[in-house]
């Protein structure tokens, strides 16, 4: 005799579907909208849960048989956990604050609304009216008097122990990945604080909030390879934005005098662990300050926003830590090149044969250039951090302002964290004539589109009308959520991180 072929997933999703279906069917025989209503005067599970010190226990002259008393309370959210039970069903529901136990006996919700709790299912989101208590175990929970059904959910949540497993699923189906995944819908609205924590830290030092285009006549203010479309009105081609600075430079000659933009950036580029095509950066500019000013910024920005997620100082990073303890450390561009290389910064012909070893092929390439190679290489992986990298060769930096001291030399850091860039800052270059020649001057090697090499005639013919002396600065907002959030990948914290095409 041959045994039953094994059911198909797809035959039993099928089912578990229709199971569903038949119960939004006996909701609508009921007279229930199973797509819900207006649901007022419900608060967040956690501001529920806060409550617990109201809850009354009865005295000793009260008599063994009184209850507790609670207060009554109104809650919304989605159920995660479901128990029923003969007369009495034991819920858990979970709003964006977090999750409560609910217990629906019969006795106390009366025919109706049990019968409606008939109806319930993973997934469902509804609304309940009750008195919390604790049960006899200690656990805090809503005793309903009153249900009130709000969403059906059709689609079978995934498998309880096997949950989300695949991450490309995950990022594809975000809902799912917020509703089924633990801490990650936590650690978005933590994004959320850090972002809103940015903005008031800036807002108490004076700085005002622009919106320039997102499309541009010129790919600048960044190396990078942009993405082009066609304006059909104008029969131009644009590209979508690589950078903010230029515009936000063209408001200091303005006189706006703290000034900075937060908002996406795309670059045409490759995909990886810290690397998404389009991501959040935010810019900032101070007239009368310089890079000094910036990294005292760029403290002020991390610490409060740490602040305000409600961490310390001393963040998890994968099984290593993070100390954001200000001041953060301060070294030179050649003294951690020697320290990690052994070469002197100006040791050209070592620095050279050191790359060529690499497989870095250094014919007609300026000695800046190669020098940056190897610094990317043997350098950046191995900067634990937090560390500002202060003083880079001025030949790779042309929009910054060379020192006094040191022409070749230029006014900008970086801030290296487990070697990742998280911030880039200089002290602006407002020199129109030089800048007009260091734009007009391709570093030797590099390929056009990698270059800066086109020209920006009106932001030259913006910097002849005077730009004051100012710090600017430029945060990737993504890399900081990572760091501040504990995250390995950009793709963690983007909620819709680009992806191929999914083929149904």
């Amino acid at each position: 005799m041959n045994k039953p072929a094994p059911e198909q997933p797809a035959t039993t999703e099928a089912a578990l579907e229709a199971a569903r279906r038949e119960k939004l069917r006996k909701l609508q025989e009921m007279g229930v909208d199973p797509w819900g209503a207006r649901f007022d005067d419900h608060q967040a599970i956690a501001a529920i849960r806060a409550r617990e010190s109201e809850i009354v226990t009865p005295s000793a002259s009260e008599g063994e048989q009184a209850e507790p008393r609670g207060p009554k309370v109104r809650a919304a959210g989605r159920i995660v956990l479901r128990r029923p039970s003969g007369k009495v069903h034991w819920l858990q529901i979970r709003d964006w604050s977090g999750t409560v136990q609910v217990m629906i006996g019969k006795n106390q919700v009366g025919d109706e609304n049990f019968e409606l709790a008939q109806c319930f299912d993973l997934g469902d989101i509804i609304g309940v009216d009750g008195e919390l208590k604790k049960t006899r175990t200690g656990e805090l929970t809503i005793f309903a008097e009153k249900l009130t059904f709000l969403t059906k959910s059709i689609a079978t949540p995934p498998e309880k122990h096997k949950g989300l497993t695949d991450p490309e699923l995950r990022q594809r189906r975000r809902y799912l990945d917020l509703i089924h995944t633990e801490g990650v819908l936590e650690r978005f609205l933590r994004r959320t604080k850090i972002v809103q924590s940015i903005r008031n830290t800036l807002a108490g030092r004076g700085f005002v909030e622009v919106e320039g285009p997102t499309l541009h006549a010129i790919a600048g203010g960044a190396a990078a390879r942009p993405f082009i479309t066609h304006h059909n009105a104008l029969d131009i081609d644009l590209f979508l934005r690589i950078a903010l600075e230029l515009h936000l430079k063209r408001l200091l000659v303005g006189g706006v005098e703290r000034v900075y933009e937060m908002g996406r950036v795309y670059r045409n580029e490759g995909i990886d662990a810290r690397h998404n095509p389009e991501f959040t950066m935010i810019e900032i500019y101070q007239a009368y300050g310089n890079y000094e000013s910036m990294m005292d910024l760029t403290e002020a920005l991390i610490v409060d926003a740490i602040r305000a997620t409600g961490q310390g100082l001393v963040l998890p990073w994968g099984d290593k830590e993070i100390d954001f303890t200000p001041p953060f450390a301060r070294k030179t561009y050649d003294q951690l090149f020697e320290e990690h290389t052994g070469l002197k910064g100006d040791d050209d012909v070592g620095i050279r044969k050191l790359a060529e070893s690499m497989g870095f092929s250094t014919a007609n390439k300026h000695p800046d250039v190669v020098k940056s190679f190897v610094f990317e290489e043997k350098v950046e992986d191995a900067l634990v951090g937090p560390i500002f990298v202060i003083d880079y060769p001025s030949s790779i930096c042309p929009l910054t302002k060379r020192k006094a001291t040191d022409p070749n030399i230029a006014e900008r850091f970086e801030l290296f964290i487990h070697g990742m860039e998280v911030a880039n800052a200089y002290t602006e270059l407002n020199d129109p004539d030089l800048q007009e020649e260091l734009f007009t001057k391709q570093l030797a090697g590099l390929p056009e589109e990698e270059s800066m090499a086109k020209m920006d005639h009106d932001f030259i013919r913006a910097l002849r009308n005077g730009m004051p002396p100012a710090g600017g600065l430029g945060i990737g907002i993504d890399r900081l959520v990572m760091l501040l959030t504990n995250s390995q990948t950009i793709r963690d914290v983007i909620l819709f991180p680009l992806l191929r095409p999914d083929v149904e």
